[in-house]
């Protein structure tokens, strides 16, 4: 069957518009547009003033400005980095924070070259000596150590030490779980140059971290969040009518109307406005919140990335054919210049043992799970906690891509043996089937259909029965196949593909079958992806590979003069618009799979033949 390749978490990335040739070209005829300069000018200017405050201001400005393409250029002429690096070690802790934000923001936005000019400029020096106080300059150091090997070059013992006392420090609130997943996965990214008798206890130490994050109860933590924000507001306005009360009896609240007579017998008494008043209600049970919510987003953005090869094209869609040659070519090494299919990574002895006996798939699962329906109503009659409902969304589809990381790599045995395995595919049918707009909601349908897709081969590798029924199928491919997202085609029509195998080996499976075979040449004939038709062909040759009912059922939809048609139109696509809008990687599939086809098409051949005879 085909097969797929789990994408790596990154972080947003993207490069400045123009090229560096053209900035410096316009600079010299002095025709770049000096408007430009100004905003950022003014605010670097500003990060010398001798208030923290003013300081601090201007890191959230530079923080914003950096998100802005056009601002790029002239930052970089200006040289905000070096100016920038020095504030991470402001005697001010709220200037340290902004400038760590503005940093961060300035890495994942600048793309490659602005990180590496970080590095250049010596931005590690205070970034390390700050990991210990903020979360926020995490953030930057994991960005910046993403697929970088020229970083790697740079970073000594020293560094290691840093991160490694940062990973041991005492949790004291959520925002410290947040500072300690964040270095975990930027211990992870550097896993290159830790000496190997330390990797297998730095991987248990980077998959305890995220256990732990992953046990705490998001749910009850939002609502005891709430709950305790609810009730130092009240204590506080509380206090203060106390206060008003008091100083009223004191006549110092007294507050003469303009508009009133001024007569010693006769005052209007109007209420003072006090601070907290004009002060949204946020604080830190908010914050919190936030922290533990993005700490559980990114552990499970981690395990899938421990999961997944290095390989720097693993974010491309690979779907392999399921025949006796199709697996010998993709277990096949290449060289860089052919060409690599990518494969999934077999786990090293030291994290197959450390995902498993952290009880991670377990804690993994719980996630996947929707956000608690208490919780998701008491933040969404808050505006300011409004936005975690979308956080807690997104946790469910993380969770939902790394359970398939996980069924995909790890043995049955370890996931609990086949009574979880049917466990689990009750609790994903569950997920999909009770939302009847599931449709509507293209990154949950990607991750479910991945995860559900990822179960099912497993299943089917263990001779284990299926366990969606004919309708849940059917349902289930007619809402995904009409997605946008390609993806989710695929999934969609793979989860056909590998129940239409397995009923082949089972009688009384005609009409089932006939319904999945028609499905699959709709897909194969129409769908305007190549990448999806060879997934739709490659299940074609599953289902119909062998079994007295498989070979009835392609008798009966006519399966050989439809394949025969659409044989030339298949060769045609692949050369006219293969080169141009596939990757070599995929375009290697693609022709194993026509060549596949025309072996296909000649068997079907000898079936027809002696069922018709």
């Amino acid at each position: 069957m085909g097969k797929s390749r789990t994408k790596r978490f990154k972080r947003p990335q993207f490069s400045p518009t123009g090229s560096c040739q053209a900035e410096a070209a316009g600079a010299a005829n002095g025709t770049e547009n000096e408007e430009d300069d100004e905003p950022a000018a003014e605010l670097l200017e500003k990060l010398q003033h001798p208030s923290a405050e003013v300081r601090e201001c201007a890191c959230a400005g530079l923080a914003r400005l950096v998100q802005q393409r056009p601002a790029l250029p002239s930052l970089a002429r200006r040289d905000a980095v070096r100016q920038l690096g020095p504030l991470l070690l402001d005697p001010s802790l709220a200037v340290r924070e902004t400038a760590a934000g503005a940093l961060r923001n300035l890495s994942a936005c600048g793309g490659f070259e602005v990180c590496d000019d970080m590095v250049t400029k010596d931005i590690m020096t205070p970034l390390v000596a700050l990991l210990k106080e903020l979360p926020m300059i995490t953030y930057c150091l994991q960005t910046v150590t993403e697929d970088n090997p020229e970083l790697l070059k740079s970073l000594n013992a020293t560094t290691l030490h840093g991160l490694e006392c940062a990973m041991l420090c005492p949790v004291s609130s959520m925002e410290y779980i947040l500072l300690k997943t964040l270095v975990a996965g930027t211990v992870w990214n550097l896993k290159d140059i830790i000496p190997s008798k330390s990797q297998a206890e730095i991987i248990n130490a980077i998959l305890k971290i995220l256990s732990e994050v992953l046990e705490v109860d998001a749910m009850k933590t939002v609502i005891q969040m709430k709950e305790a924000e609810t009730q130092r507001i009240k204590l506080a306005a509380e206090s203060e009518e106390v206060l008003e009360h008091a100083n009223g009896i004191n006549g110092t609240d007294l507050v003469e109307d303009d508009e009133m007579e001024e007569t010693p017998r006769k005052r209007k008494v109007r209420r003072k406005t006090f601070i907290s008043d004009l002060l949204p209600p946020t604080d830190k049970e908010l914050r919190e919140t936030t922290a533990l919510l993005a700490a559980q987003q990114t552990a499970l953005e981690v395990i899938v990335n421990m999961c997944c090869s290095e390989d720097p094209s693993d974010d491309e869609w690979e779907e392999l054919s399921s025949s006796d040659e199709s697996d010998a070519f993709m277990e096949t090494s290449f060289t860089e210049d052919g060409g690599q299919l990518l494969t999934p990574l077999c786990l090293s002895h030291e994290i197959h043992t450390a995902l498993t006996s952290c009880l991670i798939p377990k804690k993994v699962f719980e996630k996947t799970a929707f956000p608690s329906s208490v919780a998701v109503d008491i933040c969404s009659q808050s505006p300011t906690w409004k936005p975690l409902i979308r956080k807690m969304n997104t946790i469910q589809c993380r969770a939902l891509v790394c359970l398939q990381s996980l069924v995909s790599l790890l043995d049955v045995d370890h996931l609990g043996g086949a009574p979880a395995l049917y466990t689990l595919a009750q609790h994903l049918s569950d997920l999909l089937f009770s939302q009847p707009g599931f449709a509507d909601h293209p990154d949950f349908l990607e991750a479910i259909t991945s995860a559900l897709r990822a179960l099912l081969q497993t299943m089917a590798s263990n001779n284990l029965p299926q366990c969606m029924t004919p309708e849940q199928l059917m349902t289930l491919c007619r809402a995904g196949i009409g997605s946008s997202n390609v993806g989710v085609r695929v999934n969609v029509v793979s989860i056909s593909g590998i129940t239409g195998s397995m009923l082949a080996k089972e009688s009384g499976t005609l009409d089932t079958l006939k319904t999945i075979g028609c499905f699959l040449l709709e897909i194969a004939t129409k769908d305007p992806s190549l990448v999806v038709v060879g997934e739709a062909l490659d299940a074609l040759f599953d289902v119909f590979a062998d079994g007295e009912e498989a070979e009835r059922a392609s008798i009966q939809i006519k399966l050989l003069s439809a394949l025969k048609e659409f044989q030339p139109v298949f060769k045609t696509k692949i050369r006219k618009e293969g080169r141009g809008k596939y990757s070599p990687d995929q375009l290697c599939v693609l022709d194993n799979v026509k060549m596949n086809l025309r072996r296909f098409i000649a068997y079907q051949e000898t079936v027809e033949k002696r069922l018709t005879s």
